[in-house]
């Protein structure tokens, strides 16, 4: 007000003479006319607060199973800064009860995994990663192990003006075949198992990834061996993938591996994870390798998405006395629908089929039917449902169905399992 009365006194008509009862009159009005314009703005705001608030408060969270970035991306969240080093934890707390031929006849409570994520920018973009398993399902052990290590290359495009098209990534980091296990882990998992085939893995390598308008790839060169601090064979592990995004609502990828010769005696072991075992050999041979296959859609909408894939593996190694060679086909369709903004039902159904056999443990005894018996058919339905606080937050619980026949005939029965699980992160 101050600041109009002296604009009115200093204005070309007041300079003459005394300010006039009119002169003060229109100071007054237009003083008037600001204030209630402020009142007007500041209620317009609470108003938009209030429109903001309750968009937050009816907005269903993320989905649990879909990724934020379809191609490879680092686990890290919010966490905790620590200077140049942010912290970050991931858990499940969890109870499992299966029949008596299942993975958990004595109803058993677990710390179901617990992973410890550390990353710091050591120079402009490029930045170390560090995943510390405490514990996981596979390993069924608590202890310290290594997870990914790697240094992240991010960005190396803007060396010619093009954003995020190349990028790369040199240490121990997820194999890049088939997308499951981009939300494998708990807190990503809509369901608490995963599908049968359940394809993921863990080397020591190079992978060069990024994304050119929605075509998105990632191509890795690893050891294939289980060792972590040896390759005993030349031969290296070659995985690619290819996604495509035509429209907002689909995703479609195609992925293809090879594990490379692995030796029985020094790898003993793939990197790579099927049916709840790494591929091992089947025989007395000397080496052995697989040559994979598989294709991924996933349709998304607002509350919820289904996705879908299935894959084709063959077998074969350097036995002279017999032929192990073998196809084995999988795949593997998952539902995911919300109730209400935190709620949701989702199902999974499985498969595998061998009609030659191949080691699938399942939710089955590891001794049966990974290291001695093979199978020839399985299958699994999951049931469950989830109710998520928040996206760091999520309680779920399953019921899942295993059937299916060995390769001398012999039915799998009492496997199903029923599991609730607990869920974290920061």
């Amino acid at each position: 007000m101050a600041a109009l009365f002296a604009s009115a006194t200093s204005s070309p008509g007041a300079s003459d003479g005394p300010v006039t009862q009119k002169q003060l009159d229109e100071v007054r009005q237009q003083n008037q006319q600001l204030q209630q314009e402020i009142t007007r703005q500041r209620q317009l705001l609470e108003e938009l607060q209030k429109k903001l608030s309750a968009v937050e408060r009816n907005s269903p969270p993320a989905p649990p199973a879909e990724p934020a970035e379809p191609v490879v991306a680092r686990k890290i969240g919010s966490g905790f800064s620590l200077g140049k080093v942010n912290l970050g934890m991931e858990g499940g707390l969890a109870f499992f009860r299966s029949e008596s031929a299942g993975s958990a006849p004595h109803a058993e409570f677990r710390v179901d995994e617990a992973r410890l994520f550390l990353e710091a920018n050591i120079w402009k973009d490029v930045y170390v990663f560090s995943e510390i398993n405490l514990t996981t399902r596979e390993d069924g052990n608590v202890f310290l192990q290594a997870g990914e290590l790697y240094v992240d290359f991010e960005n190396i495009s803007r060396l010619w003006n093009r954003d995020r098209q190349l990028n790369l990534r040199v240490g121990r980091m997820d194999i890049p075949f088939g997308e499951e296990y981009l939300t494998r882990d708990a807190i990503d998992n809509p369901l608490i198992s995963h599908s049968l085939s359940d394809l993921w893995g863990i080397d020591e390598g190079v992978e060069l990834y990024g994304s050119i308008a929605q075509v998105q790839y990632a191509l890795a060169v690893q050891n294939g061996g289980h060792p972590a601090l040896r390759d005993y064979d030349a031969d290296k592990s070659i995985a690619i993938r290819v996604g495509y995004d035509p429209v907002k609502w689909l995703h479609v990828s195609g992925s293809a591996m090879r594990t490379g010769a692995l030796t029985v005696q020094g790898d003993v072991f793939s990197e790579l994870w099927f049916g709840n075992g790494f591929i091992r050999s089947l025989g007395s041979a000397t080496k052995f390798q697989a040559n994979l296959l598989e294709g991924d859609v996933r349709l998304r909408w607002p509350q919820g998405h289904v996705a879908a894939a299935g894959g084709y593996i063959n077998y074969d190694d350097n036995d002279a006395t017999v032929n192990n060679q073998r196809e084995v086909y999988y795949y593997y369709v998952e539902a995911l629908q919300h109730l209400t903004p935190k709620l949701y039902g989702a199902a999974r159904w499985s498969q595998i089929l061998a009609p030659e056999g191949f080691p699938v443990a399942g939710d089955g005894s590891y001794f049966d039917y990974y290291m001695s018996e093979l199978t020839r058919d399985l299958w699994r339905l999951s049931l469950g449902a989830g109710y998520q606080w928040s996206p760091n937050l999520l309680l779920k619980a399953e019921y899942t169905f295993n059937q299916g026949k060995a390769l001398g005939g012999e039915k799998r029965t009492h496997e199903n399992l029923a599991a609730a699980e607990l869920a974290f992160r920061f």
